[in-house]
């Protein structure tokens, strides 16, 4: 097990950055109430002109910012519809929440959002439909194309989350699968005003894939969802109607969803109001005051995981032998979002892989131990955040019978980690920007 005091440095650190992306005070920040006057941003939208606000949106931190948007606007909300993952939710007064599966959608979620477009389809020109919108939103808005079924969306997301595609292709793919994704929701909303708040979980924090843009322009393609199906060898793993649908779309045959330069989006605010960067400085503040250098690597982070964790791992490695790029006592701090090409029956996520391919890294070196975890405090398909690990790790595990590489191989992170006793289990957040990474840096 990884010492006691680091764990608790690392923990501080970590959850230091989760708290700077706490959802409802990143929707105060961005939406104030002046007179009659409701700031998104910078933008002005003037209340004596509205008729009726409605709040719908989706994601893991969307009650947190429904919440902070009642409390703000009070008696003017009319009323809204969100959908969360479930075990997310919170007491919201004027607004119905939803519960949902992620990352696999599921019909209730379908459910769910068939509510959401009955609402926005009836929002006139005198209406404001605020949206909030977070990490998970593409799973839990659930609106397939016709002849696309939710089984074959299910199918389609398994295999985009096991063969190691980006978020960004995941949700490209996404989009032209549905008809709420990609723009859709900002065109059902017209004629009325759309202002939506973004809590991003996206390497660059590009709106069309942010809970796949829903209210934003997509610059993204049917051909480009070809592309990315040839990529990684999924035609004889998707349904035949997923093909046809792509196939058609490619040839004109089917509406693209709506592009930057639409005259639709005059009337939308799309806003970012928290991010990866603004969750990774606050860790490397806190690292500061617990006495540690802090040096951050990047916020835009993305890869293939084990590979990714090499890299870091030598960079901890350098930084504990030579001093460079930093020395002791110091934090090298990384943010953003790798992917797992999945090659094993195990279970486990990104984050607690990256572990483990650091501890097989580190291995041997003293004085540093690392903390990889997801801000949302869900790893892949399990109840943990991410994992621990330090130079002893590798050791242990073998003095216990288990080899690490093996482990690694079989994609079995979690039980490795879970007999060390080095899992890192937060429950819910209520918040997702993306993932924390920590080395911690101690002198001999």
């Amino acid at each position: 097990m990884v010492s006691t005091r680091c764990k608790d440095h690392l923990r501080e650190i970590f959850f230091a950055g989760v708290r700077a992306a706490d959802p409802a005070e990143a929707v105060r920040r961005a939406l104030r109430l002046e007179g009659e006057t409701l700031f998104v941003g910078r933008q002005r939208i003037r209340l004596e002109e509205v008729e009726r606000v409605w709040v719908v949106g989706a994601g893991k931190a969307a009650a947190p910012m429904a919440r902070a948007a009642e409390e703000i606007l009070q008696e003017r909300v009319s009323g809204g519809r969100i959908v969360v993952k479930d075990g997310h939710l919170c007491r919201l007064d004027r607004i119905e929440p939803f519960e949902a599966g992620h990352p696999v959608p599921d019909e209730r979620g379908v459910e769910a959002t068939r509510k959401i477009l009955e609402l926005v389809d009836g929002a006139g020109p005198r209406d404001l439909v605020l949206c909030v919108l977070s990490g998970g939103g593409s799973a839990l808005l659930v609106s397939p194309v016709e002849g696309v079924t939710l089984a074959d969306k299910q199918a389609v997301t398994r295999e985009l989350l096991a063969c190691g595609a980006n978020i960004g292709e995941v949700n490209t793919v996404r989009k032209h699968l549905s008809r709420v994704k990609g723009g859709w929701l900002a065109r059902r909303a017209r004629p009325a005003t759309v202002a939506t708040l973004i809590l991003s979980d996206v390497v660059g924090d590009p709106l069309d894939a942010i809970a796949s843009g829903p209210t934003a322009p997509d610059p993204t393609t049917f051909a480009d969802s070809l592309a990315i199906m040839d990529r990684y060898g999924l035609a004889r793993k998707w349904p035949a109607s997923v093909l046809g649908v792509l196939e058609r779309g490619a040839k004109g045959e089917i509406p693209e969803t709506p592009k930057p330069g639409d005259p639709l989006f005059s009337g939308v605010v799309n806003e970012i109001v928290a991010n990866n960067l603004r969750a990774v400085l606050a860790s490397a503040r806190k690292a500061q005051e617990l006495g540690y250098k802090p040096l951050i690597l990047s916020c835009r982070v993305q890869g293939e995981t084990r590979e990714v964790a090499r890299v870091h791992g030598a960079v901890y490695r350098e930084a504990r032998a030579t001093g460079h790029p930093i020395g002791p006592p110091a934090c090298i701090l990384s943010g953003g979002e790798t992917t797992v090409t999945l090659k094993g029956a195990g279970k486990g996520g990104r984050n607690q892989e990256f572990a483990l391919a650091v501890a097989l890294d580190i291995q041997g070196e003293p004085g540093l131990c690392f903390l990889s975890a997801g801000t949302d405090g869900t790893d892949g398909p399990t109840d943990a955040a991410g994992a621990f690990c330090d130079g002893e790790t590798v050791a242990r595990a073998r003095s216990l019978g288990m080899e690490a590489a093996e482990y690694l191989d079989r994609n079995a992170s979690y039980a490795f980690f879970e007999k060390l006793g080095d899992l890192l289990k937060t429950g819910p957040t209520n918040t997702n920007v993306m993932d924390l990474r920590i080395c911690l840096i101690h002198s001999a």
